[in-house]
């Protein structure tokens, strides 16, 4: 995707696991059409004073180019489209919402909340968002802004005092700002092994002191706790909780009945979407995924009905039904490009940008575009994309883990809008890429096949015993029926050994970010046990490594 000239090129940053799991962040279905229109930047209209030699400003918001005519023939389609996406995909449920000049014209759902069931999806049933709740959150973190509750460039430190990184000089500065445009130097991810060992948000916000940072403000790296913390900051200098922030200034103001930033309401819900993966040809619903610890970034859930009102309050900067519930300033902050997310790769490739809960690009014309995805590898993939200028904007949700689905609705939508058809098979271009991405995250060992002569194990005693890690918490190593388990995090998780050479042995991975078989390495001292052990799929950024204290 990325070598690709004309109107992809760079306008597609890499994909990253999210929050919710594979975070597909860049622009994507809309980032990715060459004439994929997305909406104003304010900085246009600022770039130059009266005075200015140059020959004339541009507007701030470009004229539209898209007639209600060129919607509606893209609408008309939407069902085949959709159709077709799920036959290929075997996706059980999706559900569509658009929008267009501040109206609702398409709304529907489309097969199954759960396989195997006759429960069908409509405009209402409730989906995990994953991390399609980043550009909710900051429209939460907006209203706020608007209200002077908090500033975008408040250090968080001013309203969690015990808020800490690594350097001093980053802790003292980092800003909300910082966060939720993952410049802060975090590394990618940073907190989301934590959780799913099981770790609450207090644990994970508390112990990202520990990671190592990039240099600050100068790379981006996707962190869900990152923006979590600046989400939980805003709501802590609110006086409340990131739960009830949101739903104070952003759902109950525009009537989103069936929308929530906490699990248990999606879990009470009866008309609600399961999460389902695949297995070969078959789709099954194996998982839960409860990602209140990083609600913020990932634990929202909403119904294609009440995601339209948010396009709605997106679209018409701020306003919803002729009430400003969000100011435009702050609102319109969340659009403007703050990190280089993808650098262009020829010399006519774009940028990619993240802005605040949002990619950001811009297209053949100039006109900005919007766009966030959102994957649960554990069984949802979603993605939103807006035109502003155009005022149009389209909500995809599924409940299938991301296999290039809700990306390729919405990119032969907006293709449709501005060419009359889709200018390539988008679900064959993206999804190839996806499950590409997803089987390049997997161990550079391949623990299934251990050497034709392993090296033999010691004694389990030389093995078992306790460890300690200031990142992780405690490991336990104990031997039973003969093989070695490993217990893990707060619920003790247990993950049996499997011995593959020397002191080295395998464990299957579980949760959001599992790789399947990863390795496990004792360090065997001269006393003849071990007093080290490297777990590597715990060591990406180097803190892996649990010492022996029993």
């Amino acid at each position: 995707m990325e070598g690709m000239s004309s109107p992809l090129d760079s306008a597609c940053p890499r994909f990253l696991r999210s929050a919710a799991g594979l975070g597909l962040v860049a622009a994507l279905a809309v980032g990715c059409t060459g004439s994929g229109a997305d909406t104003t930047t304010a900085a246009a209209g600022r770039a130059a004073a009266p005075t200015s030699p140059l020959p004339t400003v541009p507007p701030a918001q470009p004229p539209a180019q898209i007639t209600r005519a060129e919607v509606q023939t893209a609408v008309s389609q939407l069902d085949d489209v959709v159709q077709d996406g799920m036959r290929r995909t075997g996706v059980p449920g999706v559900a569509v919402g658009v929008v267009h000049d501040d109206e609702v014209l398409y709304l529907k759902g489309f097969g199954v909340r759960k396989a195997g069931t006759k429960d069908g999806v409509g405009a209402d049933t409730v989906f995990q968002l994953a991390s399609v709740s980043k550009p909710i959150a900051s429209t939460v973190v907006a209203a706020a802004v608007g209200e002077k509750t908090v500033g975008w460039d408040d250090p968080v430190v001013d309203h969690t005092p015990g808020f800490a990184l690594k350097d001093p000089y980053v802790t003292r500065r980092v800003t909300l700002a910082d966060l939720f445009s993952h410049r802060s130097g975090l590394p990618d991810h940073a907190g989301d092994l934590l959780e799913d060992l099981g770790y609450d948000r207090s644990y994970i916000l508390d112990h990202l002191r520990y990671e190592p940072l990039a240099p600050f403000r100068a790379e981006y790296a996707y962190t869900n706790f990152g923006l979590t913390e600046a989400g939980v900051a805003a709501a802590r200098a609110a006086g409340t909780s990131w739960e009830k922030l949101s739903a104070d200034k952003l759902y109950r103001p525009l009537g989103m009945d069936s929308t929530s930033s906490s699990f248990a309401d999606y879990e009470k819900a009866k008309n609600k979407a399961t999460l389902h993966v695949q297995t070969g040809d078959t789709w099954r619903a194996e998982h839960v995924r409860d990602p209140d610890a990083q609600s913020p970034a990932g634990g929202a859930s909403s119904t294609a009905r009440d995601m339209t009102k948010w396009l709605r309050l997106q679209l018409g900067n701020g306003k919803f039904e002729g009430r400003q519930v969000v100011d435009a300033d702050a609102l319109e902050e969340t659009h403007l490009p703050h990190m280089l997310s993808e650098p262009p790769h020829s010399p006519v490739g774009r940028s990619g940008f993240y802005g605040l809960g949002w990619n950001v690009s811009y297209d053949d014309q100039g006109r900005l575009k919007l766009g966030h995805s959102g994957g649960f590898a554990l069984g949802a993939a979603t993605h939103v994309a807006l035109l502003p200028s155009e005022k149009l904007g389209i909500v995809v949700l599924t409940n299938g883990q991301p296999v290039g689905l809700p990306e390729s609705i919405t990119a032969t939508f907006l293709d449709t809008a501005q060419t009359g058809g889709p200018t390539v098979d988008w679900l064959k271009f993206l999804g190839p890429i996806i499950k590409q991405t997803l089987a390049g995250e997997q161990s550079p060992v391949d623990y299934s096949k251990p050497p034709a002569s392993p090296a033999p194990a010691k004694a389990n005693s030389a093995y078992t015993g306790t460890y300690a890690n200031e990142y992780y918490g405690p490991m336990t190593v104990s031997a039973q029926g003969g093989e070695l388990t490993m217990q893990l995090g707060p619920k003790k998780q247990r993950f049996a050994l499997r011995h593959y050479d020397g002191d080295t042995f395998s464990y299957n991975t579980t949760g959001e970010m599992a790789v399947g078989l990863s390795g496990v390495t004792f360090t065997v001292g001269s006393g003849g046990r071990a007093d080290k052990v490297k777990v590597e799929n715990l060591d990406t950024t180097g803190l892996g490594t649990f010492t022996r204290n029993d």
